[in-house]
């Protein structure tokens, strides 16, 4: 089963992450957990255009949608339209702005590498001060360095990740790298996930 948290996003992200889902993985089961009316009602509507049947729960404010492809497979149909009108009950549910930071490099700034280094190690330390506007933190190239073990930025960062900060790693650059097996923080992740990610997010910080 392939499962999506979605929570925290607006109307039509929940969508978005959920036809990528389909179109690349084309799974037999599909849960998805928004937050919204909005989001639950257009995801029931696509599932359903796509050929699935469909369950719903709720668990206090949250939205679990389930859905079961059906014999036929999954459908090539246009999915039905997406209407995000939002309730103002649901307004509340996304209080501040998604920033998405990526760090394409292990030092900041050029010049003197030492010097590079010790100012990323600030930086990160210094990222918590952004509040609940910073949403994901997405690591690429000589960056996913950071996230491997013995990095002085490894403990900054998981207590990043466990206040609810998403953090992405390219796969590929760990590869790269030959780094696959000492990352140590964060999801190992595509370039496909890491660009839906910024249609997504209200704004992108390249370092």
């Amino acid at each position: 089963m392939k499962e999506i948290d979605a929570r925290g996003l607006a109307c039509p992200a929940p969508v978005l992450l959920i036809k990528k889902s389909i179109e690349t993985e084309q799974p037999d089961q599909v849960r998805i957990i928004v937050d919204n009316d909005a989001s639950r009602q257009n995801v029931t509507r696509f599932l359903a255009s796509k050929n699935y049947s469909v369950t719903m729960d709720s668990h206090g404010n949250d939205f679990i949608v389930t859905g079961t492809i059906q014999e036929g497979g999954i459908s090539e149909q246009e999915p039905a339209p997406i209407t995000c009108e939002i309730s103002e009950e649901d307004q509340p549910v996304i209080p501040h702005k998604r920033i998405m930071v990526m760090i394409s490099s292990n030092r900041l700034g050029r010049g003197d590498d030492e010097l590079g280094g010790k100012l990323m190690m600030n930086f990160i330390k210094t990222l918590k001060e952004m509040g609940n506007e910073l949403w994901q933190l997405v690591f690429v190239n000589s960056g996913v360095k950071l996230t491997i073990e013995d990095a002085s930025s490894l403990e900054d960062l998981k207590e990043l990740e466990k206040t609810g900060i998403k953090i992405l790693v390219c796969g590929t650059c760990l590869d790269h790298f030959k780094l696959l097996e000492k990352k140590q923080v964060g999801e190992t992740t595509n370039m496909l996930d890491i660009v839906t990610a910024m249609q997504i997010a209200d704004k992108v910080i390249n370092i």
